[in-house]
């Protein structure tokens, strides 16, 4: 109790809120404020975590996770890869051959790496979606691109502007129209436009029933394909 309080009290602090604003600056967890607005509720020593609370952790990946289920009828071997730049040469050469959904975050068009704090992540996706698409070893695989975090991203678009990541943008600082561009860059990005499609959704890995929508939509690209 007394440390809640304390972290309460700090979490009220305006310095504190007013470095919370700024923190597109430095490596602070997407959910962050989602956990300190609820601190009274997750505090109470009878608390069990809701859905919302497991969804909005977060472990970073590191080599290859690989997770086996079954969806309606089908059963899927899912790798989870890490796409921090250490971890790719361990994975990069393993997926011949297989659906690929990559995953890029929309929110993060105004942040930098954790290891380069010169390179903007959302650059950082580009090129490595450039590399995985038009990669020797995923010629023939479908691609699957994932524009996550939708949710932020139309909070943030309105006070945070597109230039930040593409300076020659003269588009709209508004959901539609932003997320619009963001998609044609990573779709610009295939050289193989006859013969290779790119299915793209905008996703929202915290809300279930758009991830259920989406899956759907997913699993019929796979049996297509």
């Amino acid at each position: 109790d007394d440390l809640a309080g304390v972290i309460r009290r700090l979490w009220a602090d305006q310095g504190v809120q007013a470095c919370f604003n700024r923190s597109r600056e430095y490596q602070l967890n997407d959910s962050a404020a989602y956990y300190l607005n609820d601190l009274e509720r997750i505090a109470r020593s009878d608390y069990v975590p809701t859905q919302q609370d497991v969804l909005r952790t977060r472990v970073k990946t590191t080599g290859i996770v690989e997770t086996h289920f079954t969806f309606k009828e089908l059963h899927f071997k899912m790798f989870d890869v890490g796409g921090q730049r250490s971890e790719r040469k361990k994975w990069i050469h393993c997926f011949e051959g297989v659906t690929a959904i990559f995953c890029v975050a929309l929110s993060a068009y105004d942040l930098v790496l954790a290891e380069d704090e010169e390179m903007n992540r959302m650059h950082e996706s580009m090129k490595l979606f450039d590399s995985i698409c038009n990669n020797k070893w995923f010629t023939e695989t479908s691609i699957i691109l994932f524009l996550n975090k939708k949710d932020l991203f139309e909070e943030k678009i309105t006070h945070s502007p597109l230039t930040i990541c593409f300076p020659e943008y003269t588009g709209a600082n508004q959901y539609d129209e932003a997320a619009s561009y963001i998609q044609s860059k990573f779709e610009d990005l295939n050289k193989r436009r006859e013969t290779k499609e790119i299915y793209t959704h905008f996703t929202c890995a915290t809300d279930t029933k758009n991830v259920q929508f989406v899956f759907d939509a997913v699993t019929d690209v796979i049996i297509k394909n």
